[in-house]
This record gives C-alpha cells, sequence and structure tokens, in this order.
C-alpha cells in the first residue's frame, strides 16, 4: 500500500514529465490496476516490457523528486498547515496569547518556504 501511495505522490507531481507511452502504460499499471499481462497485450509489447517501463518510470519520478524535493517541500508544508490548525483550535478555546503568537511565526515561516 505505501508503495502505492508513494508511486502516486511521485506521479502527480511529475507525471507530465513522462513521455506520453510511458504515462498510458503506467497509469493502466498502477491506476487502472490492470495487469502487466493485460497492459501488454493491449499495448502490443511483451509483458516483460511493461513490467522494465514501470520500473524505469520509477527510478526517473524518484530521480524527479531527488532533485526537486517537491514532494518534501510539500509534506513540510502539510504539516505546518496542520501545526497551525490544532493551535488555533487550542487558541480557540483558551485565548493563550502565546499561541497566538506561535501560529503567526509559523504561517509566517510557511509563507516563506512558497
Amino acid at each position: 500500500m505505501e508503495k502505492i501511495v508513494e508511486q502516486t505522490l511521485l506521479y502527480d507531481f511529475y507525471g507530465e514529465l513522462l513521455t506520453e507511452h510511458q504515462k498510458a502504460i503506467y497509469e493502466d499499471v498502477v491506476f487502472n490496476d490492470l495487469s502487466l499481462s493485460e497492459v501488454a497485450q493491449m499495448q502490443g509489447i511483451s509483458r516483460q516490457g511493461v513490467h522494465d517501463l514501470i520500473r524505469r518510470c520509477d527510478k526517473i519520478l524518484a530521480g524527479y523528486e531527488n532533485k526537486l524535493h517537491l514532494i518534501a517541500r510539500f509534506r513540510e508544508t502539510k504539516q505546518s498547515v496542520e501545526e497551525m490548525y490544532q493551535m488555533m483550535e487550542k487558541y480557540a478555546k483558551s485565548k493563550d496569547e502565546t499561541l497566538m503568537v506561535k501560529v503567526t511565526e509559523l504561517y509566517h515561516r510557511v509563507l516563506e518556504e512558497i
């Protein structure tokens, strides 16, 4: 399951950088849950060819992330926003001004990262 989530994130961020042929096969295997044999038959290539292409696409997408770190930044920003939300909930209940200062600082940090 974790591998599929990672593949989905990588594809969401970098999928447009693949060729149309790569995208079609990758989507069929990863998102449409077709077997390698089914995709091979539809594309007129061997099952091994489909397998190799999926592995190559995984490496290409992971390579983009290793260079650009967009997913890592996305996750950091998402975590910061979640922290802000939790602090705002606490502030609403307690009216503790130190929480509002922390939220403001976190807010500015997130804006700088974007």
